[in-house]
């Protein structure tokens, strides 16, 4: 799998969404908080992770490692314990685990990965972890007094369901992120609540859920494409 040179491979749609993205994210931060440098580098990250995620890129994925990262430290100065957890424990190791999944399914000689049709024994599978994982984490994050308990417990369901079908190489990872954006939106807006310098967070996971729902059309478009040249090169031999 080819990663060299990856902004080339944009499309004029995806370089607009792109600029879009990141002038709304740092614009943000500079009219409702110049200080939180930490944050400001951590949503720019995320929305260069989204938009090559959006890709199958796997570039995309080893930024989301260096997201989780800030965005696990940011979290914990708020006492948002649940999304230290979620995205230090469990999302930036799935992620890992993602990189070299998708390594190893690279669509023939791209930089796209290899979409992936998941099976009813795959989704079950998925279902019972996120019930261990969900109720692991509601008991933890009560012990610890987590800030809008039910919300982040919230956060960690979806979280875990869009990461496991990142690891599969599905489409609907990017719905299943596109929830979590929604509940991360709620959650800092609570926040916003108490501190406005936390207003930038919410823009963030705004512009997140719109990269999220692009990436969900284009995964689909590649399914369908990778499909129709896998058909026609059967039909050839």
């Amino acid at each position: 799998m080819k990663i060299s040179n990856p902004f080339r491979d944009l499309s004029r749609f995806e370089m607009v969404l792109y600029i879009v993205s990141m002038a709304s994210v740092f614009g943000s931060f500079l009219f409702f908080d110049r200080s939180d440098m930490m944050s400001v580098a951590a949503s720019l990250i995320g929305v260069t992770a989204l938009i090559f995620i959006a890709k199958g890129y796997v570039i995309g994925q080893i930024l989301v490692v260096i997201f989780a990262v800030l965005y696990g430290i940011i979290s914990f100065f708020f006492r948002y314990y649940g999304e230290v957890i979620t995205y230090l424990c469990m999302t930036a190791p799935i992620a890992v685990i993602s990189i070299i999944s998708w390594i190893k399914h690279p669509y023939q000689d791209t930089k796209e990965v290899e979409v992936s049709n998941i099976s009813k024994k795959q989704i079950v599978i998925m279902l019972f972890w996120t019930v261990i994982v969900t109720t692991a984490f509601a008991f933890i994050l009560s012990a610890l007094k987590n800030a809008n308990l039910i919300v982040s417990v919230f956060s960690v369901t979806t979280s875990f369901i869009a990461s496991y079908l990142t690891f599969l190489r599905s489409p609907y990872y990017a719905l299943g992120y596109a929830v979590n954006d929604i509940v991360l939106i709620v959650l800092w807006a609570k926040a916003a609540q108490a501190e406005a310098k936390y207003i930038p967070m919410v823009i963030c996971f705004a512009v997140f859920f719109a990269n999220d729902i692009y990436g969900f059309y284009n995964w689909q478009k590649m399914q369908k494409r990778q499909g129709v040249i896998q058909l026609n090169e059967k039909v050839k031999r």
